[in-house]
């Protein structure tokens, strides 16, 4: 059994920009009361001309471009995202569709916020096991698609757009174990039903996240044979900056460099945590090699998490 490692990342998200000031003109709320309560300051909204697919397809190739993998060498793509309206062909394969793949496996994920991860350790599975060699995996959402923008408890929280890694095989692996779980019992706390609508008991969430969320952290690194001190980098799901930082805090990783791309990009679901790690690489705040903390979180109430070596 071989390994597979992230060798390059990409992010799309949509020009328009909705700051707190132009949601205070659409429904009672301030910029204050936004970021005191969420951290958010903008998001990112999909116009008409940026669909599901176009988004996901943008963060693909802009990924592959950096790993500077083929398009026509793509065996796998895997697409993590709750928005999608049509149930077939899947959005997967629209991607390879417009980037022209030749014949790749095409699968959809649905696990909400915490999709990215869920579909990182399925591809991860797929190369570990011989059955692709390089593979895309993407998260993408147009959350403004389900939203109630008369609802100020809500609508503040949402954004738009799509982030992706390439995995490619590896003598050695640089993806750990993932571990994931949920709390079925809970799982009407985070909801996109018949109506379209996104809801969410924002008080549980909060509570299940900042107690349950550290100790799955640590027991993410026990499964990479890690303690927090070794990690060079944490990227949770970017719900909500008050979640965001005292889970970071708790999780005891004092050199990390934590991901807090919520406050320009909104709670973007399951294209939170790869649009984040694009961003940071961009920027060179990871450095190559460096172990980083991906965990995924939300709808269900599903997690999902494990450490990557930055390309």
């Amino acid at each position: 059994m071989r390994g597979s490692k992230v060798v390059g990342a990409g992010h799309y998200q949509p020009a328009k920009v909705l700051s707190n000031h132009d949601l205070a003109t659409m429904v009672e709320t301030s910029d204050e009361w936004i970021r005191s309560r969420v951290g958010i300051r903008e998001r990112r909204i999909a116009g008409p001309a940026e669909p599901l697919d176009l988004m996901a397809a943008e963060a693909a190739a802009a990924a592959l471009r950096d790993a500077g993998v083929a398009v026509e060498a793509v065996d796998l793509v895997v697409v993590a995202t709750c928005t999608a309206v049509d149930r077939s062909p899947n959005v997967a394969a629209r991607v390879a569709r417009r980037l022209g793949m030749p014949s790749p496996a095409t699968i959809d994920v649905n696990v909400a916020c915490s999709g990215f991860t869920h579909a990182l350790a399925t591809a991860d599975g797929a190369v570990r096991l011989g059955s692709a060699t390089n593979a895309v995996v993407i998260g993408v959402e147009r959350l403004s698609d389900f939203t109630d923008w008369t609802d100020r408890t809500t609508c503040v929280l949402v954004g738009d757009g799509a982030g992706a890694v390439v995995l490619t095989a590896a003598e050695q692996p640089e993806i750990s174990p993932v571990v994931w779980g949920s709390y079925p019992d809970m799982g009407e706390a985070v909801v996109i039903e018949r109506d379209r609508k996104f809801t969410q008991a924002g008080p549980t969430v909060y509570r299940w996240a900042t107690t349950t969320l550290p100790d799955i952290a640590r027991r993410i690194c026990a499964a990479a044979g890690m303690t927090p001190d070794d990690l060079g980098g944490i990227v949770l799901h970017q719900a909500n900056l008050r979640i965001i930082e005292p889970v970071a805090q708790r999780i005891g990783a004092t050199k990390a460099v934590v991901a807090r791309d919520v406050i320009e990009s909104g709670n973007t679901s399951a294209a939170s945590i790869p649009i984040a790690l694009s961003k940071l690489l961009q920027r060179g705040e990871l450095q190559p090699g460096a172990p980083v903390l991906l965990l995924g979180f939300g709808g269900g109430l599903s997690y999902a998490g494990q450490i990557i070596r930055c390309p």
